[in-house]
């Protein structure tokens, strides 16, 4: 869902180059940077046609020499040693370019939707993400941030942000992936090897979108929508789109009750609000006074300037917005800013303030999920030139100034993502020249309502990415999604469980690793804030099976059953250290079911490393299902504290094998 929130401010990318040179190199080099170790790495760019382009390194003495093709492309293959560092690279076709602070270590591709996405502060705010960002002093890590950017062809480069690669500081970690760092820092913490994170992902995409048009073809689902794709003229999608979106804005002016001929009505103080609703802030709308609703909502909220601040400036923090505020202090407009992930903190001149009862009023624009000013609480202040403040907590008058239900449908974006290839295309294709170690990868939300779809889709997207990178069945490690939605009281069926249950016979793919977060969700939030264990979780994996560490990696998988009667017995590999429940109760999530296909809860018993079960309403059992829900109740855990995948022993048809609608876009 969130990728209508940026819908505005994807409208002019286009792609650059880090060095501005005669040789020129794509977004991926720049200073700072981490190359992957103890292999042939490729360095490539731009330059003039014919020209002789001599590679140098301060880690070796050896010189690399190419001729610029009749494009001005060129690419060299530099030997890389063991991790160190920091070094040079100088690139010369006459003129000298020098990379600086280079260092030689991982690097590790990480992608998906908005879980991978999830910031440690702005939108996200993590658990502990106050204490985690200050203590993030990894100067060996290194970030690349990739900015999200469609397209219907692959591209050459892409566009990142702050000019390339960065030392991972306090600073710098702020907007980054939450688990990709924390993925990093594990690795660092137990390895000493510089890592470097290639992070580009997408909140609310599909895993199609990030699989290349050449693997898509061969599966009839997808084919027909990649052709439409391949044959758009994306220039022409994009003025057409500039044109209705325009247009679409000018008609929310033109409806919003706030608004009259354009200027706000709802802003000054000496209005009369008293018939407006309160609501409570900080807090989404949709999760409390207005369910399912997309649209502008004014709020206002009166605060009492004391005369010791009067002629001195104030600053007004509304902390995070979904999507979009215009905010105005008296009357007067103080700030405006688009993107649900950005902070608010707005100044209010000194000549306007002056002693005595004011209203603050802010417009919130949303158009898809949430809606609202929703950032934590202790967040929302005005604070006074010398550093006293006032909380903006509690209550705000509210009143709806526009629902988009009542006006045609916002236009579809020419940087819509969810379109098969068009992420692979923009944001992956990119990088696939570049040497890495591996990739790490949390998505599956998007297209849990075609989980089915989901079982031949992700194994075929992984081997896509192995092929394009060209470098053998690289290290593919991804998250199962978590826990989230109401608990249900009975067994029954679960789109989030059978996409589950698609990752996990992907573990059947070479050089994969799962790790399992059923325990660690949040029934109210499908992001959920610890991520740092979600990171933990991949780096037991990576250290086990890529860095040859002897540490328990996974949790109890189930590999067969044995029917005696009216029991099933369960037997499991990776019960290290034996089965248990964490908490020390009954075992819970079990359930079977006979040749009917009807599942009824079971009693579980662990009796050494394997599970018994029994129903007395299952006389004769023939399946079981471990955990399968979208929000299960489930504790069974091996000796290491990781906890079992949720399984199933049957075959039977999934609820999502009907669902298989493809976007083309328009």
């Amino acid at each position: 869902m969130r990728q209508l929130k940026t819908t505005l401010l994807l409208l002019a990318m286009c792609i650059g180059y880090t060095v501005q040179a005669k040789v020129k190199l794509p977004a991926v080099f720049s200073n700072n940077m981490v190359l992957q170790q103890k292999t042939n790495a490729a360095i490539w760019g731009k330059a003039e046609q014919g020209k002789t382009i001599d590679v140098g390194t301060t880690w070796s003495k050896k010189r690399y020499t190419v001729t610029a093709d009749q494009n001005g492309n060129w690419k060299i293959m530099v030997a890389t040693p063991a991790y160190g560092g920091p070094y040079k690279i100088t690139i010369s076709d006459g003129e000298e370019l020098v990379l600086n602070n280079v260092l030689i270590g991982e690097v590790w591709v990480c992608s998906g939707q908005s879980n991978m996405e999830m910031p440690l502060a702005g939108w996200g705010k993590i658990q502990d993400y106050e204490r985690e960002i200050n203590e993030a002093k990894y100067p060996d890590i290194r970030l690349l941030q990739v900015e999200h950017q469609t397209a219907n062809q692959p591209q050459p480069d892409a566009r990142v942000t702050g000019g390339g690669w960065q030392e991972c500081n306090p600073q710098s970690i702020a907007g980054f992936s939450s688990a990709a760092y924390f993925f990093a820092r594990e690795l660092y913490k137990k390895k000493g090897i510089p890592v470097g994170l290639i992070h580009t992902s997408w909140g609310g995409t599909i895993a199609e979108a990030w699989t290349s048009s050449s693997m898509l073809k061969g599966m009839p689902y997808f084919a027909a929508a990649v052709n439409k794709i391949e044959h758009t003229d994306q220039e022409k999608m994009t003025q057409n789109y500039a044109r209705d979106l325009e247009n679409w804005g000018k008609n929310v002016l033109a409806k919003d009750a706030g608004l009259e001929l354009g200027k706000p009505v709802w802003t000054a103080t000496a209005y009369d609000d008293a018939a407006w609703k309160t609501m409570a802030l900080p807090s989404l709308w949709e999760e409390s006074a207005l369910p399912a609703f997309d649209g502008i909502v004014w709020f206002r909220k009166k605060i009492s300037v004391p005369a010791s601040w009067a002629g001195k400036e104030l600053k007004i923090n509304l902390g995070t917005i979904d999507d979009d505020d215009i905010t105005f202090f008296d009357g007067i407009k103080i700030g405006e800013t688009k993107g649900y992930g950005e902070t608010r903190s707005y100044t209010v001149p000194a000549s306007q303030v002056k002693a005595g009862d004011f209203v603050l009023t802010v417009r919130v624009s949303d158009l898809t999920g949430g809606g609202g000013i929703y950032g934590g609480k202790k967040v929302l202040s005005v604070i006074s030139a010398t550093g006293e403040s006032i909380s903006l907590d509690g209550d705000w008058k509210y009143k709806t100034g526009l629902n988009f239900k009542d006006i045609p449908a916002v236009p579809s974006s020419s940087q819509e993502p969810n379109r098969p290839t068009v992420l692979y295309n923009a944001m992956i294709n990119p990088f696939i020249q570049f040497a890495i170690k591996g990739a790490i990868w949390y998505q599956g939300e998007s297209n849990a309502d075609r989980a089915n779809q989901y079982r031949t889709l992700f194994p075929a997207m992984i081997s896509d990415w192995r092929k394009k990178w060209n470098i053998g069945d690289f290290p593919f490690y991804f998250v199962q999604l978590a826990n989230y939605m109401k608990t249900p009281g009975l067994p029954g069926p679960s789109n989030w469980a059978e996409l589950r249950d698609a990752q996990l016979k992907t573990l059947s793919v070479p050089n994969t690793g799962m790790a399992v977060t059923i325990d660690i969700g949040d029934g109210k939030d499908i992001h959920p804030k610890n991520k740092q264990e979600v990171g933990r979780r991949l780096a037991l994996i990576a250290l086990a099976k890529t860095y040859g560490e002897k540490v328990p990696f996974s949790g109890p998988l189930a590999v067969s059953q044995q029917i005696n009667g009216n029991t099933v017995t369960l037997s499991f590999k990776y019960a290290d250290g034996g089965l248990k429940t964490k908490d020390g109760t009954a075992l819970a999530g079990f359930a079977v079911a006979g040749a009917d296909q009807k599942f009824y809860w079971a009693q579980a018993v662990i009796k050494d490393k394997k599970v018994v079960l029994s129903s007395a309403d299952v006389p004769n059992p023939v399946a079981v299902r471990y955990a399968w829900a979208d929000n299960p109740a489930c504790n069974l855990y091996n000796g290491a504290g990781l906890p079992a995948s949720p399984f199933r022993t049957d075959s039977w048809t999934d609820v999502t094998a009907a669902k298989t609608a493809v976007k083309a876009g328009k």
